[in-house]
């Protein structure tokens, strides 16, 4: 079943237009791979599924409603979970604080959170601050998780970490696609971590979705056309 279809989606940031035929559909816990080179268009597709940012045409349906009018805080409360780019953790609130900020009630609280991330409990009461780049990762994640959403997306959620640290954060989101069926939407440019997880990819060059397919068919010849450098 369908949870999430966006369809011919366009979006211009003023008079400069960035997306010019976006499609991207997720299924009931699916994961999907958002995939392009830097300046494509991935960001914006997510700006616009997330409602912060409004298309000027096509159609973008989330669990059978029509988005095109939904301010941000209602696509959130509908069930859209995002971990932006840049972590963006409320530095002067504590790891507890940051984490019930926005909270809504489900299977998703801080016992669950830390289950999934235990440096985080044992970082229960310390400030955001003063967390290192990853903590501050596995912080932004479980924020989104306490929303308890039906998809979560995830924004360049493993750039700039330790390699040690960005296995943790992929560790985690394989635990989320086996053990919770959670939807999923990453964005990130590690095709051999993505190829583990993704069910299927969508690539986007110059703002349009040019190749849809599984990770199976995600070869080297595709690859090398739309993701190398």
């Amino acid at each position: 079943m369908s949870l999430l279809e966006m369809t011919g989606i366009t979006a211009s940031y003023g008079p400069s237009q960035a997306l010019f035929g976006v499609d991207l559909s997720v299924g009931e816990g699916e994961v999907v791979a958002l995939m392009g080179r830097n300046g494509m268009g991935k960001s914006t597709t997510i700006k616009v599924l997330c409602r912060l940012l409004a298309h000027s045409g096509g159609t973008v349906k989330f669990a059978g409603q029509d988005m095109a009018r939904m301010p941000p805080h209602v696509a959130a409360r509908a069930g859209l979970g995002l971990v932006p780019e840049g972590r963006r953790c409320f530095p002067n609130l504590t790891v507890y604080e940051n984490l019930i900020a926005a909270a809504r009630a489900g299977p998703w609280d801080f016992d669950r959170v830390t289950a999934l991330f235990p440096r985080l409990a044992e970082r229960r009461d310390q400030g955001a601050r003063s967390l290192s780049g990853g903590e501050q990762q596995m912080l932004s994640i479980g924020r989104a998780l306490m929303t308890n959403p039906r998809l979560l997306v995830l924004d360049e959620a493993t750039e700039g970490l330790a390699p040690v640290v960005r296995q943790e954060i992929w560790a985690a989101l394989m635990r989320l696609k086996t053990d919770t069926g959670l939807a999923l939407i990453v964005v990130d440019k590690s095709l051999a971590e993505l190829s583990r997880i993704a069910d299927h990819a969508v690539i986007v060059e110059r703002g349009r979705s040019v190749w849809t397919g599984s990770m199976t068919a995600l070869d080297k010849t595709v690859a090398d056309t739309y993701l190398g450098v």
